[in-house]
């Protein structure tokens, strides 16, 4: 069992990391009561070292959003291994709905051999990656764009979702979560992943080993259960499980 001190530095930074943590996870984690899981937040809360919320604790400094271009780079190999599994499921004649994102960003230059491809972007890295591509007939959702994230949001973006469906579509996440869904940083960001997911056939949710199970934000968009998460070879059967319990589909791709 851990110190009083050791526990309390770990719930600190467990806070400051995952952004939030509830009183049974702690309890259970540290093999400690409730009652003293509680004492030692309100101990940690009057020191200035995290905020309460109803049921665990937060970091009081917001976890930071990175830029799309801090993005780029983290997870490369594996971005760009999800991203080719992703667009070997794409067939002929198909409309899909690509996210923002890096990874489902990428997918654009495994998509030339696609005949009669309709794709929709809904953020500038698919924009990007499709604009020479002359076998694809693109389409912009349009709205209003976040710089960080260069993707499109706001109510002329939900307005042109309403209006057109979709065989598959691809969405990204700055975490996900099988007991939450997908975490952005603003609520406009996880409104318009609710509407995208609403209207595709297929849902696929790209995301490599490191965004899972974390949540760094408070906005959520919850996960149809017929969803499929597609991730690589690093994600562990403990990031897993709750997925798979989830009734969430999952692949792996090394």
């Amino acid at each position: 069992m851990r110190s009083s001190q050791s526990r309390r530095e770990e719930i600190v930074r467990l806070a400051r990391s995952s952004g939030l943590a509830s009183v049974d996870e702690l309890s259970a984690q540290f093999g400690v009561t409730p009652s003293t899981i509680r004492r030692d937040l309100g101990l940690l809360t009057s020191q200035g070292l995290i905020a309460r919320t109803l049921g665990g604790a937060m970091a009081l400094t917001p976890h930071p959003e990175s830029s799309i271009h801090q993005r780029a780079s983290e997870g490369y190999e594996a971005k760009r291994a999800i991203a080719k599994w992703a667009a070997q499921q794409v067939g002929s004649g198909e409309t899909i709905l690509l996210d923002a994102g890096t990874t489902v960003g990428a997918m654009g230059e495994f998509l030339s051999d696609v005949t009669d491809l309709i794709a929709f972007a809904a953020g500038l890295t698919a924009l990007e990656a499709l604009a020479d591509a002359d076998n694809v007939h693109v389409e912009c959702i349009g709205g209003t764009l976040r710089h960080l994230s260069q993707g499109f949001v706001g109510p002329l973006a939900e307005a042109a979702l309403e209006r057109v469906t979709f065989d598959r579509g691809f969405l990204g996440a700055d975490a996900v979560a099988a007991d939450r869904g997908i975490c952005e940083a603003a609520l406009d960001q996880t409104r318009l992943k609710e509407i995208m997911m609403s209207r595709c056939g297929e849902v696929y949710i790209l995301a490599h080993a490191d965004k899972l199970g974390k949540r760094p934000f408070h906005a959520w968009a919850p996960i149809p259960p017929d969803a499929v998460l597609v991730t690589d070879t690093s994600a562990t059967d403990d990031q897993l499980e709750p997925f798979e319990r989830a009734g969430i589909g999952v692949v792996r791709v090394p």
